[in-house]
Order: structure tokens, then C-alpha cells, then sequence
């Protein structure tokens, strides 16, 4: 497909949750596995937060009242600095004083972007392997990352505007390397319109936007966005004005037939709104899932930049592999954050992670890109190396999370036909391998001569049946 052209159809989709549900998930994003994330905006210049942890271990751990006070998202800057006695307002008092505001940051972050070079990016990400991107055109901070004719805020004096269309620019080097490309928007919080400061789980639902003029602004900043870069994808966050996420979701299928829509229009309240796919954070599932999901996560704990970020506290190239390898066999998209510092450069750590992923997927990628999940997603072989099913092209991939000791790797419960093939990619040659009853035994080629990896992928050359 190429999604530099606005895809129109004849179905014209009305502004019903009942109409809205016979769109169906688009090839493409079945197929496209890997995004990426991408929080960059005025928080960028102070990037700043605690390393207190991920996010679900956190809230399970202490709850949302600790969260906040301690948040690690370092895109929440304007939120935490408002909390007396919360880290973020001991370091904002301790590095810039009590009289600078949130605001004061604006004109940094609009000097340092002159430097940004939006191909850079997206040659990055082609590289890598990336086959989405999702840029925020505006965080809960209320600044936008485009010249909207929408943009005058009358509860604030400041033009919380960036000087270059960041939005126009990137979409379209994204789109030069054939790459799909989505916006995020904040529709159900602007801090710069709702002079809120979310404290826990009640005060976060209160803030969410509900004043006629606030939903129209919102309503209006959406379709501007849909109409002016037609993106692939709507990632709305936390929540939508009751009753106004339907009109925009079906102006959007009328206009980009083949775009999808997260489930971050409902935030509570609004049950039974329409959406393509669910996006867990920083979540993994233990089971399949029949409709479409995406997980997101950050690097490290945060998605804007955290200058307090070390190799300790980020997930290492071993366990990203694995854990987009368990996320692709249950039917999930992995949507990877960077969190780029102010002047749109991306620090040394995060660059490692995203390097290592791609120079796995070079080898391995036949076995994400383009895969659909099997019957069972997981097992563990007899000599207890945990396993990993993808199908593709009318074959099946057996990704091994871990690395074998032993001459033989015996997988329980799959039955071969003779003129089967088994062999590894990254290796060649095909490899011996016969039925043990009810399992399957593949001789391994001499691990100490097969390029160190995360995870290692084999190809059966067919679909195999389920023995029992």
C-alpha cells in the first residue's frame, strides 16, 4: 500500500459505536508488528524524573497516590512540579527556584529544535525495521507540535505552539522511507486549559475535559489533524469528552479508510466505544489474544527523556527481544518508545537497545514481519528452554527465549509429516530431526559456533498438527 495517498471507500461509516465496529484491522497493521513511540516536547528540556520503577509493578506495589508523588514519567513534568514535597518539585525548586515556571521552558525548547533533522529519524527507523510511527502532536501539557489554526488558548496568554511543524515534517520523511505514520493527541486532559493538578486515580478522571468550549477546541484540533497529514493511525490518551469520540473516529474512516483507533477514548464512563486495538503499558499478556492489541513501553521507565536514566534501570537488548517475541506469538504489535532530548538528539543508551533489536530482526525478522499467531503461543522444551510460536508463509518459527546446553532440543506436542524441513535462521543448512511419539526432536548444530543471540529461530517448512 502506499500511504502517501489518502485512502478513501465507498462505505461511509456513520457516528455509531454499532457502525464503527464493522471496520476491520487492516492488513498492514497485522502485519507491521514493530512501532515506535515517540514523547518530544517541552518536557524534553527539563527531563527530569525519579527512577521509581514501570509503571504496572509500581501502582500494583503502592498505588496511584505514590505514583504521582514519586511519578517517573518524565513527560508528566509540568503535573509532578506542582506536588509540594513530590521529588520532581524538590528538584524544579533546587535547579531553576520556585518563580520559574513550566512555561519559562517554551522558548528553550523552541531555540533548541532549529537543530532537529527529521530524516535522521526516519532513516533510523527504516534501519531498524520499524513499520509505524506514533509522534504526540500534543501531551497533556496542552503545547502543540504543529502550526494549528486552532491553537489560540484562551486560558493561557502564551502561544504554546512549536516554531516548525514538527507533525508536517516528520510525517512526511516517514513517509519517504515507506513507513506508516500515526499521531498521538492528549483528548482528555490539557493542563494548560484545566488548571488541575492530578494527585491520584479520582483527581485524574476529574480532569478530563467536559466545558463546551474545551470540546470544541478538542473536536477541532483532532479533524485538523486528520485532514491535515491523514495519519494511520488515531492514538488518543486518557479518556475523550463523553459523547464526542464516535464523530471523530467515523470522520476518520471516512477519510482514512484504512487507519486504526486505540481504546484511550475511554478513560471510564463511556463503555462500548468502538476501537481496533488495546494498548497495555508496560504489559505483557499470558494468553493469545483474538482481537488486536499493542503493548507500549519505554526504554527505561519514562517516554520523554529522563536524564537520570542508566543502563541498570533500562531493559537490555536480551529482554527487549524476548519480550516483543512473546508479545508478537499472542497476536500483539510492540509500540517502543524513544524519548528524544530537546533538540531532537537521542542519547547514546537508547540508541543501543534500538540497534540491538534491529540487528536481531535483520536475521530473525521473517519470523515477526508479516506473522500471525498460532494455535498456542508458548511451551517449554523437555530440556526446559522456553519456546515461542509465530506462523508465516505457511510456515511455523519455534523462537528459543533462551539458549540451549544440549545436543537435542525436544519440543512436547507437534507432529511433523516426513518431507518436513527444520532449519535455523542465520545457520542454512537444514537440520536432522525426527518424532519422538507424541513430540518432536531437532539435533542442534554445535551452539558454540552459531553467533551469540537473544533468542534463536527456527523454520519447520509447514504447518505441523497438534499431537495428543
Amino acid at each position: 500500500m502506499d500511504n502517501k495517498k489518502i485512502d478513501y471507500q465507498a462505505k461511509i461509516y456513520e457516528p455509531t459505536t454499532e457502525s464503527l465496529s464493522q471496520h476491520e484491522v487492516p492488513d498492514w497493521f497485522q502485519d507491521a508488528k514493530l512501532g515506535i513511540f515517540i514523547h518530544w516536547g517541552v518536557y524534553s528540556v527539563p527531563a527530569w524524573a525519579p527512577l521509581t520503577g514501570e509503571l504496572s509493578k509500581v501502582i500494583t506495589e503502592h498505588g496511584w497516590e505514590y505514583w504521582f508523588q514519586h511519578n517517573p514519567y518524565a513527560e508528566w513534568y509540568f503535573n509532578s512540579m506542582k506536588l509540594p514535597g513530590s521529588d520532581t518539585y524538590n528538584y524544579h525548586c533546587a535547579t531553576y527556584g520556585e518563580n520559574f515556571t513550566y512555561d519559562d521552558f517554551i522558548p528553550i525548547f523552541n531555540r533548541a529544535i532549529a537543530k532537529w533533522n527529521p530524516t535522521t529519524w526516519a532513516k533510523l527507523f527504516a534501519q531498524i525495521g520499524v513499520r509505524y510511527v506514533v509522534l504526540t502532536t500534543k501531551h497533556h501539557d496542552g503545547f502543540l507540535l504543529w502550526p494549528s489554526k486552532i491553537s489560540k488558548n484562551p486560558n493561557n496568554k502564551l502561544e504554546r505552539v512549536a516554531t516548525r511543524d514538527i507533525v508536517g515534517e516528520l510525517t512526511e520523511a516517514i513517509r519517504s522511507e515507506g513507513i506508516h505514520m500515526g499521531l498521538y493527541y492528549s483528548g482528555g486532559i490539557d493542563w494548560s486549559r484545566y488548571n488541575i493538578t492530578v494527585t491520584d486515580f479520582n483527581t485524574l478522571g476529574k480532569a478530563i475535559i467536559h466545558k463546551k468550549s474545551d470540546i470544541e477546541y478538542t473536536n477541532a484540533q483532532w479533524r485538523e489533524l486528520i485532514h491535515l497529514y491523514q495519519p494511520a493511525i488515531l492514538w488518543n490518551d486518557l479518556g475523550y469528552p463523553v459523547g464526542e469520540a464516535n464523530g471523530i473516529i467515523a470522520e476518520f474512516y471516512n477519510h482514512v479508510s484504512e487507519g486504526v483507533v486505540n481504546d484511550r477514548f475511554d478513560l471510564g464512563g463511556q463503555l462500548g466505544l468502538h476501537y481496533d486495538f488495546s494498548t497495555p503499558e508496560y504489559s505483557q499478556l499470558k494468553e493469545i489474544q483474538s482481537k488486536k492489541w499493542e503493548s507500549t513501553r519505554g526504554l527505561g521507565y519514562s517516554f520523554g527523556y529522563n536524564q537520570n536514566d542508566r543502563d541498570l534501570n533500562m531493559i537490555s537488548v536480551d529482554e527487549l527481544v524476548k519480550s516483543f517475541v512473546d508479545i508478537v506469538s499472542k497476536n500483539g504489535n510492540l509500540l517502543l518508545n524513544i524519548g528524544p532530548n530537546a533538540d531532537g538528539s537521542i542519547s547514546q543508551l537508547q540508541m543501543d537497545r534500538l540497534l540491538g533489536l534491529g540487528n536481531w530482526l535483520d536475521i530473525n525478522g521473517e519470523a515477526i514481519f508479516g506473522s500471525r499467531y498460532w494455535v498456542r503461543s508458548e511451551d517449554v522444551s523437555s530440556q526446559g528452554i522456553r519456546v515461542r510460536y509465530t506462523t508465516n508463509q505457511g510456515n511455523l518459527y519455534v523462537i528459543l527465549l533462551d539458549t540451549p546446553s544440549t545436543e537435542y532440543l525436544t519440543i512436547p506436542a507437534i507432529t511433523l509429516s516426513e518431507n518436513a524441513n527444520i532449519s535455523m535462521l542465520g545457520v542454512g543448512s537444514n537440520l536432522d530431526w525426527q518424532q519422538c511419539g507424541h513430540n518432536l526432536s531437532v539435533t542442534l548444530p554445535d551452539m558454540s559456533k552459531v553467533k551469540k543471540s537473544p533468542a534463536y529461530t527456527f523454520r519447520v517448512s509447514e504447518i505441523p498438527n497438534i499431537s495428543t
